[in-house]
């Protein structure tokens, strides 16, 4: 009776041996703060991708928050990482307009600023009180929303320009332009910020129209300070974010690296790609992630 003892514990001795390979195989399998080892390579390849198509036609961020949500990250947290992944993509896309800032423009940035922060931060705190289920089945009707304005942008923008040749004399900060015109446009400008906030996805467009509502003429001026507030909105949803807890550091980190190897590598060959192709690349990717977020309700 005491030699079989054994044998009857031969068959959870090996279980139990078995159990523990398995664990140390999965812990070897997973080698970037606990996600699998694929994750960090598909990821960057994204941000690169993103970056790439930023620094040509814009609408990295179709790319960058699917891919977030596809390597499991939960969707609010995917799009506030995704928002600390290209934030310092955009501030370095102001510091290369800051020669383009008319004084005129200087003498309006204050209220905007102010208004674009106050927005900012409402639109992160919406989207941190929002439940991730409720989030989840409105993330493809943003993201559907975002590719109409980008594929309407094109158009948008030529009336801004054709605006900037038909007009003359009076420019953004014109002492001319009426009180309740400006005080609409603020208004406007902050459920556009408070958008910023909750998700941001093809904002530059409507920043550009806002602008070109004020009367301003000059299109470098116009990028110019559109990137700027863009970059403080998306930065005070950063912080809010930041506070939260809610970004994934480690992925969010790694995007950053790959969004600023793309964006060099995108500037560097810009010029030898068709703008216009890639515009329509990002088109059928946005309506294609919209296609599979709404099947995913």
């Amino acid at each position: 009776m005491a030699r079989s003892l054994p044998r009857r514990r031969l068959a959870p001795s090996i279980a139990l041996i078995v159990s523990q390979r398995a664990v140390l195989h999965a812990s070897h399998s997973r080698v970037f703060f606990r996600v699998h080892f694929a994750h960090p390579v598909f990821l960057f390849f994204a941000a690169v991708v993103a970056g790439m198509i930023n620094s040509v036609a814009g609408g990295g961020s179709f790319i960058t928050f699917p891919a977030l949500i596809f390597v499991g990250i939960a969707p609010i947290a995917a799009n506030a990482t995704n928002t600390a992944a290209v934030w310092p993509g955009t501030v370095a896309s102001t510091v290369a307009y800051r020669k383009a800032f008319t004084p005129e423009a200087r003498r309006l940035l204050p209220p905007l600023i102010i208004t674009g922060v106050m927005g900012g931060v409402l639109g992160a705190r919406i989207l941190l009180v929002t439940p991730q289920a409720t989030f989840m089945r409105i993330v493809p009707w943003l993201l559907l929303c975002a590719t109409l304005l980008f594929v309407f942008s094109g158009r948008i923008t030529g009336w801004i320009r054709g605006r900037a040749h038909l007009k003359s004399g009076q420019d953004l900060g014109d002492r001319n332009t009426p009180r309740g015109l400006f005080a609409g446009v603020l208004f406007l400008e902050l459920f556009v910020s408070i958008y910023v906030g909750y998700f941001g996805a093809g904002v530059g467009i409507l920043f550009l129209s806002l602008l070109a509502l004020l009367g301003m003429e000059d299109i470098h001026a116009m990028n110019g300070m559109k990137t700027l507030l863009v970059s403080i909105v998306n930065g005070m949803a950063l912080v809010t974010f930041i506070f939260a807890r809610v970004i994934v550091w480690p992925q969010a980190l790694l995007m950053l690296v790959g969004a600023l190897a793309g964006g060099y590598g995108g500037a560097y060959f810009a010029q030898k790609m068709n703008s216009q192709h890639v515009r329509w690349l990002v088109i059928v990717i946005g309506f294609a992630m919209s296609a599979y977020f709404f099947t995913r309700r």
